[in-house]
């Protein structure tokens, strides 16, 4: 073949691959939204009971932006069903009986120090500088908000209060979407945080409904899971990262061992130092794995990172179990663990709140579909010519 006729059957070649690859039909790409349709959905999608949804609309919208979380509607409703679920729509939710539960946690943290009552009483009878003692403003709480900074005041002025809580607030939790303060702090030293903080805090700053939002939606939202249901983040969001894909892994490791174990998504005793169930239950798969303790030690430690699932202990426990039960057994399960707070009257699970975030997900997201529908354009119908 001489190089001319080389070159035109190269040159034919391409054309073809040229046009079977026009040829070759493409998934439509959904268009990127603007904020301001973002906002509009998120409008529509709240209930019409909420105060200020424009405002609400904004710090979500941004909180997406700034985080790189994709805005879709299932994402969302996921967002908007867990501030329903958790404060109903406030930055800065009452919680019933508050003073009670405050009082109450000072005179079991004196209780455990060996301070006695009478001191306990004389030192919130000092005057607040206010006007009121300290007394008098924790039977007035409200909110948590209002809670934290008190004990932040009792913590800096009383020497009590420095006895008592040992430079820790032991209020944990706070805002729209009720997340961990010590979770928002450590995000915000590790990744940053787009606005400047409520008086330099970013524990004061989850107490307001752009940083609750921000940190609450990170949380949720903020790493990568291979859930088939949301629900499962539900449950994590209220158990801890990987909390439901770790309580399928603990069925797997009971499956192939025999020892029972309590699906909490913990897969290692809080205290380091010591073996919990889980770890020991996997250790009695050692020798059919081919790990010793240590590594199997350092596998288990990867339980709240994606990679986990990537290990080689993570494949080869449920190649075991999937073995014994002759299928694929499923790589997420709802962790059992009752919720314990003193602000819960009831004996609560996380199947609970997962299950009822999940619900109110569900009438997000049939709202969004019902919306969309309407929004079509109708196809006019013709006239029909007069009969003759």
């Amino acid at each position: 073949m001489t190089a001319t006729a080389l070159f035109r059957t190269v040159f034919l070649l391409a054309v073809v691959a040229l046009l079977a690859a026009c040829a070759t039909p493409r998934a439509p790409v959904a268009p990127a939204r603007t904020p301001a349709e973002i906002r509009a959905e998120i409008v529509r999608l709240m209930p019409s009971t909420v105060r200020d949804r424009e405002g609400w609309a904004a710090d979500i919208t941004a909180a997406f932006a700034a985080q790189r979380i994709e805005a879709s509607t299932s994402n969302l409703c996921s967002v908007l069903a867990v501030t329903e679920q958790e404060s109903t729509y406030s930055a800065d939710p009452g919680v019933p009986n508050l003073g009670r539960i405050a009082r109450a946690e000072i005179d079991r943290r004196a209780k455990e120090k060996h301070i006695p009552q009478l001191a306990v009483r004389a030192a919130l009878a000092l005057d607040s500088g206010n006007g009121r003692s300290y007394a008098e403003r924790i039977a007035a709480l409200r909110s948590e908000r209002e809670m934290s900074l008190l004990y932040e005041e009792l913590i800096g002025r009383v020497p009590l209060g420095q006895r008592l809580f040992a430079d820790a607030n032991p209020v944990r939790t706070g805002g729209p979407m009720q997340v961990s303060i010590a979770f928002a702090e450590t995000h915000a030293r590790e990744h940053g945080y787009p606005y400047e903080p409520v008086d330099g805090s970013i524990r004061r700053e989850v107490f307001t409904r752009r940083g609750g939002m921000y940190f609450g939606i990170a949380h949720l939202l903020g790493y990568p899971a291979s859930y088939e249901r949301p629900i499962y983040r539900y449950a994590d969001f209220n158990a801890g990262f990987y909390a439901s894909r770790n309580a399928a892994f603990q069925n797997a490791v009971s499956l192939a061992s025999g020892i029972p174990l309590a699906p909490d998504g913990d897969l290692l005793h809080p205290d380091r130092a010591r073996t919990g169930a889980t770890e020991l239950a996997v250790r009695a798969l050692g020798g059919s794995l081919s790990m010793g303790d240590a590594r199997i030690r350092r596998e288990l430690e990867r339980q709240d990172r994606r990679d986990f699932e990537e290990s080689s202990l993570y494949t080869g426990v449920f190649a075991l179990a999937d073995k014994i039960e002759g299928r694929r057994l499923p790589r997420a399960a709802m962790p059992r663990i009752r919720l314990q707070s003193p602000k819960i009257k009831r004996q609560l699970t996380t199947e609970w709140f997962a299950t009822r975030v999940d619900a109110r997900w569900q009438r997000c997201m049939q709202k969004s579909a019902a919306g969309t529908q309407r929004a079509m354009p109708t196809k006019p119908v013709a006239s029909k010519k007069p009969a003759r």
